[in-house]
């Protein structure tokens, strides 16, 4: 009994230890990398912009909508479309939904990349329609070292 409890106990310990929550500087840094700053003419600030309002920054975020589909990782993408979860989907992406909520976003990038690729821009998230389209982003790499 007292081993069932503490083997919970470390299940929990070792699912916070995985989950990343990213700073702001940090993301940057790997978005300027990645070459999000200024793809398909989106500045680096809206890529920042948008993962805040769609995570948090957070890479397991994972968040169940209405019609049982799931947004994963630090970009919310869905698992309806773009990648693939237990259910049959299209997965666009190519990519196992799992693999969207890792600290590596290697991932999690090439499908953001793909979504505002194929779709309309940025419009795809709601959060950064909301948040983030139109505004002065400038803030949201100040102090972060990146061009």
């Amino acid at each position: 009994m007292k081993a069932a409890g503490i083997l919970a106990l470390i299940g929990c310990l070792v699912t916070v230890a995985d989950s990343k929550i990213y700073t702001r500087c940090k993301l940057a840094k790997i978005f300027s990398r990645a070459g999000l700053d200024n793809y398909e003419g989106f500045s680096l600030g809206n890529w920042i912009c948008m993962a805040y309002y769609e995570s948090r920054y957070n890479t397991t975020a994972q968040k169940v909508l209405d019609d049982g589909s799931i947004d994963y990782g630090i970009f919310q993408i869905n698992s309806y479309t773009w990648c693939r979860d237990s259910r049959l989907q299209k997965n666009h992406c190519h990519v196992a939904c799992s693999a969207l909520v890792t600290d590596d976003l290697t991932d999690a990038i090439i499908c953001a990349k793909k979504i505002v690729k194929d779709t309309q821009g940025m419009n795809y998230w709601q959060a950064w329609k909301k948040n983030c389209e139109g505004r002065e982003l400038s803030e949201w790499k100040k102090g972060c070292e990146v061009s």
